[in-house]
């Protein structure tokens, strides 16, 4: 037992150096409720498929491990430092929940209640995560079972999420190359198009004045979840450009308007329950 926070970092592909997570352990003690199984969010920062950000990374873990979850953060395959050509990145993602379920006791997680916030291109990741995650290839490469990397729901933070008319194109042509003038391609990686009745229930959250990844990429994935009568909840902020984070000082920006999105979505994670056929 520990009262201390620690903090460590893995590597999680063989072969694949710069794709780490590091983990974000509250200590635990018989003072504190549920210390020894806590929540666990999984964070994917944002950065166009080229760089993964850190004013979505460490400022978010800490926030969330305030607030009673175990926090992890994830570098993927990226432009600068490997090959993001799709699905190389959701094979990332899919690993840090193998590896977090895995070793759930160690890491002091309750494995039913695992969620995923991703930030711009973080939350195509994330958004992938929560409505691909039903690949049999990737259970074959990574060897777990159906819906182990599912996550419990889904956090998607100004997030790009169409490939189509609202994509943002720097993040889709990363991940495609040579296929980034393919339709067929592109609606592929257009998650509005993919949402179905697996898909995990959401939190959706942007600005309106978003020139960069423009609402409608969230009003239109908001829709496919009404569609398919999955939960979800969305808060829309009247202003604020691309990449606002905690929207404070931490991170370099002023935006006080945005900062009810961090607990909401606390509370949000908080009610979701899971039984066994969930």
């Amino acid at each position: 037992m520990t009262t201390e926070t620690t903090i460590q970092t893995v590597n999680l592909i063989e072969g694949k150096p710069n794709v780490t997570l590091t983990s974000y352990i509250a200590g635990t003690s018989p003072e504190l409720p549920f210390s020894e199984k806590r929540k666990a969010i999984l964070i994917i920062p944002g950065g166009a498929y080229a760089f993964c950000s850190d004013r979505e990374a460490d400022p978010i873990a800490h926030v969330y491990l305030a607030a009673g979850f175990n926090a992890f953060v994830l570098r993927y395959s990226v432009y600068r430092t490997g090959d993001p050509v799709w699905p190389s990145p959701l094979v990332d993602a899919s690993a840090a929940m193998k590896y977090i379920r895995d070793h759930a006791e160690e890491l002091h997680v309750d494995p039913d209640y695992v969620f995923v916030i991703g930030f711009s291109a973080g939350g195509h990741l994330a958004a992938a995560l929560g409505t691909l995650w039903d690949n049999d290839e990737i259970e074959k490469q990574l060897g777990f079972s159906k819906g182990y990397n599912r996550p419990t729901g889904m956090i998607l933070s100004y997030a790009v999420l169409s490939g189509l008319e609202y994509a943002h194109r720097g993040s889709i042509d990363n991940i495609l190359r040579d296929r980034k003038d393919d339709t067929q391609a592109r609606e592929a990686v257009s998650l509005e198009l993919q949402v179905s009745e697996k898909t995990c229930p959401a939190f959706l959250w942007s600005t309106v004045t978003d020139t960069t990844v423009p609402v409608q990429n969230s009003l239109l994935f908001a829709k496919a979840l009404s569609d398919y009568k999955i939960p979800y909840e969305m808060h829309l902020f009247p202003e604020g450009g691309h990449g606002a984070s905690l929207g404070n000082a931490i991170v370099g920006c002023h935006l006080p308007g945005i900062a009810p999105w961090v607990p909401d979505s606390v509370r949000w994670m908080n009610s979701i329950r899971v039984t066994k056929d969930s």
